[in-house]
């Protein structure tokens, strides 16, 4: 049975009267007489909405989205009031899985800090599309570095060679006017150890986050750290060239960090108890309630269990922390070439603040729509007001100060 069909036998056995709201009870038993391809996180989700009221009943467009896996802000709700219902079985006690879902399943535990949310990803998942975003960064980024060792000879510290610089991808302050290069920096790199370290980055931790939040989100966070770094080293250090992918891995890698330290398990904390609510069909398997006790700092850290999860956390900040000391170093040391090109570090640090303020909201709304929070059009007008003056001062700051850039490769 498709979708419109399922809703439409719903609409007619459901609600003939078109009250606007379904009784989970019956609507359990609907999916059992008529064995409809419904989720398990999916009916957990539909108990837990109706726990939220006395009557056990949903609204038919919160249904509706729920079938229609759409994201929606009722579950987010429900865990804030301490009325939603987590299953007693975790994922971790789930067996037969073969060697795809066992991956899922480590995804949903690296990324997800919640176990519903787990449930709610591992259960919806589809392989189509898959995560195509970073591996294609990633694979370009890799060519494009063969290409340009190959024919420079050249692969550590790249950017001494005088033929590097006048790559067209490369941003430098004198070719400001060719906006591409704002962006397309982040395929050139300074040598062998720089796209190590991205490279890494972005498939450790770029690739799971993909899966879990889509190619729009985590491609726009990625992009948005790109064009801060670009953009914020025109601003503050205005005659250094830049190269390298790292201000989108920042942004990817801050936010992941942020979102495992900072983010509340349930709100502020949660112990599970035994409950059942009156209204549920016995058909459903037991569920508990969230009890709301004191918050621990690590929560989100105890929460999402991962075998080496320390050793990956400890290599990823261990990874961040060199290339941040190796850019600097490049930065202020003298050249081996008296002339050579001294790349900016800024990048490094503006991925990281838009990965603190956006992508961390954004890693936090898995179940949500972003459309439907203030915060998240607080952030949008924000990074839209840091790109408008940094357009203006890309236009005039440099000549109404005078700036001594070094002239363009």
């Amino acid at each position: 049975m498709d979708r419109s069909s399922l809703l439409q036998l719903i609409q007619e056995q459901l609600d003939p009267e078109n009250t606007g709201f379904i009784g989970v009870e019956t609507f359990a038993s609907l999916v059992h007489s008529h064995e409809l391809p419904l989720d398990p996180a999916k009916l957990d989700m539909l108990v837990a909405l109706a726990q939220g009221n006395d009557e056990g009943q949903v609204c038919y467009q919160e249904l509706v989205d729920l079938i229609s896996s759409k994201r929606s802000s009722s579950f987010k709700r429900a865990i804030a009031n301490g009325q939603r219902a987590l299953p007693r079985d975790v994922l971790l006690d789930e067996t037969g899985l073969g060697i795809y879902k066992r991956f899922v399943r480590y995804v949903a535990y690296e990324i997800l800090p919640c176990e519903m949310d787990r449930r709610w990803y591992f259960y919806q998942h589809r392989t189509c599309p898959p995560p195509v975003f970073m591996a294609a960064v990633t694979l370009t980024q890799i060519i494009v570095f063969l290409c340009y060792g190959a024919r420079l000879n050249k692969w550590v510290l790249q950017t001494y060679h005088p033929e590097y610089m006048k790559s067209p991808l490369v941003y430098h302050p004198g070719h400001r006017a060719r906006a591409w290069r704002f962006l397309t920096y982040m395929f050139m790199h300074v040598g062998l150890e720089q796209l190590g370290f991205n490279a890494l980055l972005q498939l450790m931790i770029g690739v799971p986050l993909e899966m879990v939040h889509g190619i729009l989100r985590i491609s726009f966070l990625y992009l948005a750290g790109v064009l801060a770094g670009s953009l914020t080293v025109s601003i503050t250090d205005m005659r250094a060239p830049l190269v390298g992918g790292s201000g989108g891995v920042y942004a990817l890698c801050s936010a992941h960090l942020a979102n495992v330290v900072m983010q509340p398990l349930l709100g502020a904390g949660a112990s599970l108890v035994p409950a059942r609510h009156p209204s549920v069909h016995p058909s459903i398997r037991p569920s508990v309630r969230p009890s709301v006790h004191p918050p621990t700092f690590p929560q989100n850290w105890a929460g999402m269990r991962c075998p080496y999860k320390l050793l990956r956390m400890v290599l990823a900040l261990v990874c961040m922390s060199s290339e941040v000391g190796r850019a600097v170093w490049l930065r202020f040391s003298p050249p081996l070439p008296a002339s050579g090109p001294q790349p900016s570090f800024m990048a490094h640090l503006a991925g990281a603040i838009v990965g603190i303020s956006m992508g961390l909201t954004i890693l936090r709304s898995y179940e949500e729509s972003l459309q439907d929070q203030c915060g998240w059009w607080v952030l949008l007008l924000s990074y839209g007001t840091f790109l408008l003056f940094a357009v203006f001062w890309n236009i005039f700051a440099y000549d109404l100060l005078g700036a001594q850039i070094p002239p363009p490769p």
